[in-house]
């Protein structure tokens, strides 16, 4: 076996039995033995709510548990197809063993990367907001531009995205979205891309071609389940409705359908517009609304806080957390990290990991000062 296979091969293995230890392999296997048990139990459904807190609980075991079990099958058997080929001389079984290795090493330290996530509201569904700020039509269309980032690096882990909310800009793009993500661990890996976001190009929308810096500002806070009791006075809220906005067609509601609720004493203010009920939108505003009330209380538990409202308070210089320059270089930088790319297109095609795996282990373990922002 080729040394730098072999050397991908200890690292997965490494990777895998963090994993296990962080797990605590012997005791999982009993924990998910005596879930199961007790969700054999006539009455196991009488009691809704901790029934649903069992079966969160059994599912997360053994997702990580058949993970594992998966890692370590496959590796043994991509090391016995790169034997194999090697005894035949056969090249074509050698590279796809090969291959093979190299995505189990990716997925293992993806997952490696997941372990941190054992914050309250990590495992959670999560809310994303897109706000424009400085720059008109161009920080519009860059607002765009973030919410089909965020919307294929979903899709691109198979996780649900749901669009709630959005306003038109006047010529191009957007002035604001909201999107609904759905999928174990959403909250944990977003919840670093709060924050403002600074894009560098050649504009389209300038005929003599100049360079134009953009901002806009992504907000992130997790979907309030059972788990977590967050009330709201309605006496504390103001509600409106309005038209639906859109690109127009059949699809866009001629009623007064869409919610927005107006949290008074904090100026929290959410919108839904996604269904034509009034109803279900009045129902999903208020939902927000728990979420980022719940949100605002886990800001107000981190030592940061103070520093991440004022970066969204002003959405322009000063108080960007990562820049995206398209001209006259190629370069993605997180000004928190470090962690750049020089491949700008696969970023905004939804490419985040790297960005959101430093992020995430910034936070558990520190360390990492803030770097100069790029030209």
């Amino acid at each position: 076996m080729r040394a730098e296979i072999q050397h991908l091969v200890d690292e997965t293995k490494q990777s895998v039995g963090l994993l296990r230890r962080h797990l605590d392999w012997d005791n999982a296997q009993r924990r998910l033995a005596e879930l199961n048990a007790s969700t054999e139990d006539p009455n196991f459904w009488n009691d809704a709510d901790a029934a649903q807190k069992i079966m969160r609980e059994r599912t997360s075991i053994e997702d990580q548990i058949n993970a594992i079990k998966r890692l370590e099958q496959e590796l043994d058997d991509a090391i016995t197809l790169i034997e194999l080929g090697e005894m035949e001389d056969d090249q074509s079984t050698i590279t796809e063993g090969e291959e093979v290795i190299r995505a189990l090493q990716i997925e293992a330290a993806r997952r490696q990367v997941e372990t941190l996530l054992a914050g309250e509201a990590d495992s959670n569904d999560t809310y994303v907001e897109v706000h424009s700020g400085a720059g008109g039509t161009e920080s519009q269309d860059w607002t765009n531009m973030l919410q089909r980032m965020y919307a294929r690096w979903a899709e691109r882990r198979k996780y649900k995205v749901e669009l709630l909310e959005i306003t038109d800009g006047e010529e191009a793009g957007i002035k604001s979205a909201t999107l609904l993500i759905k999928g174990l661990n959403a909250y944990g890996w977003l919840k670093t891309e709060s924050g403002v976001h600074r894009l560098v190009r050649i504009s389209p929308f300038d005929s003599n071609a100049r360079r134009h810096t953009s901002f806009a500002s992504v907000w992130v806070y997790p979907v309030v389940d059972d788990r977590i009791n967050i009330e709201v006075k309605e006496s504390d809220c103001r509600i409106d409705t309005f038209r639906s906005s859109g690109a127009g067609g059949q699809h866009v509601n001629t009623t007064d359908s869409a919610v927005r609720i107006t949290h008074i004493p904090t100026g929290i203010v959410v919108a839904c517009q996604q269904e034509r009920s009034q109803h279900k939108n009045r129902a999903t505003a208020w939902n927000m609304l728990r979420a980022r009330l719940y949100e605002a209380e886990l800001k107000k538990r981190e030592e940061k806080a103070s520093a991440e409202a004022a970066a969204k308070t002003d959405i322009g210089w000063g108080h960007q957390i990562r820049s995206y320059v398209l001209q006259p270089y190629q370069l993605v930088k997180d000004l928190r990290t470090g962690a750049q790319s020089t491949s700008p297109q696969d970023v905004l095609d939804g490419d985040l990991d790297p960005f959101m795996e430093a992020s995430l282990a910034q936070r558990v373990y520190g360390g990492g000062e803030a770097v100069d922002d790029i030209d």
